[in-house]
């Protein structure tokens, strides 16, 4: 059964840009170009409407940009991004990072295929059912762009979910995993309990132990408890233990 077609949606305000792409990809045979857009919000308004598989995407366009494009969209929606844009190989080291691959302004067909190598690849692979690892690195990246996050994106079999971070109530540590606890769902990430605190807003989510981060709103009452300890009582019902070292931060906080 013949493999289907790599399906690309070419965007940038600059018409010239999106004709060379075109051009390029016209001598591919497994890649379809299946449109075009001048700014970022046809692009949304696209992808919201119609899968596509490859992403090329420029940086920099009036209105919405291109990493405003991506914040736009749903996680399921968002295909394999390759950046076109005419900043610098400098400034470009942060977008390497979490992006398939860039094109940087003007490039010769050489560095186009290298790009389309990588992105057959990672298609490849993707079509096989693993987890597309850069780009929970990128959503990862652009739900920390805010100064406080109203939402944050997370890994969970093998899918990326966006949780809003005032559905969260408590968070623990457990082992190499963290728990978020958000009413009566509980998502379990691979990672570090201070790193997952450390997207969140500081103001509202205080470490009350070594292992255990609170939403302050669900606090309805501190209860003394043994050697300078308190239980930490959520409206839910669910008791905390709160540690003698972190007691002053809580309650520097609960009195503001």
């Amino acid at each position: 059964m013949q493999e289907a077609k790599i399906q690309a949606l070419i965007v940038d305000d600059e018409p010239l840009a999106r004709n060379r792409i075109r051009r390029l990809l016209s001598a591919e045979p497994d890649i379809e170009v299946a449109g075009e857009c001048g700014n970022g919000s046809e692009a949304v308004a696209f992808l919201k409407g119609q899968q596509a598989d490859l992403l090329f995407l420029d940086v920099q366009m009036p209105g919405l940009d291109g990493f405003g494009v991506l914040e736009a969209l749903s996680p399921e929606r968002v295909p394999a991004v390759v950046f076109v844009t005419a900043y610098d190989e400098h400034a470009l080291r942060a977008f390497e990072v979490h992006a398939l691959d860039y094109l940087l302004k003007p490039f010769d067909r050489r560095r186009f295929h290298e790009t389309l190598r990588r992105v057959r690849e990672h298609i490849g692979r993707l079509r096989n059912g693993e987890v597309n690892q850069r780009l929970f690195a990128l959503l990862e990246t652009l739900s920390r762009r805010k100064t406080s996050p109203d939402r944050m994106a997370i890994r969970a079999n093998g899918h990326v979910l966006f949780i809003r971070t005032s559905n969260i109530d408590w968070i623990e540590a457990a082992d190499n995993y963290v728990c978020l606890h958000c009413g009566t769902e509980t998502h379990v990430v691979r990672d570090t309990l201070s790193a997952v605190a450390g997207r969140l807003d500081t103001a509202r989510f205080i470490r009350i132990h070594r292992s255990t981060v609170v939403n302050v709103d669900r606090i309805a009452r501190l209860q003394p408890w043994f050697r300078g300890d308190y239980r930490v009582l959520l409206h839910d019902g669910t008791q905390l233990t709160l540690s003698r070292s972190y007691r002053d931060r809580l309650q520097d906080v609960l009195l503001k």
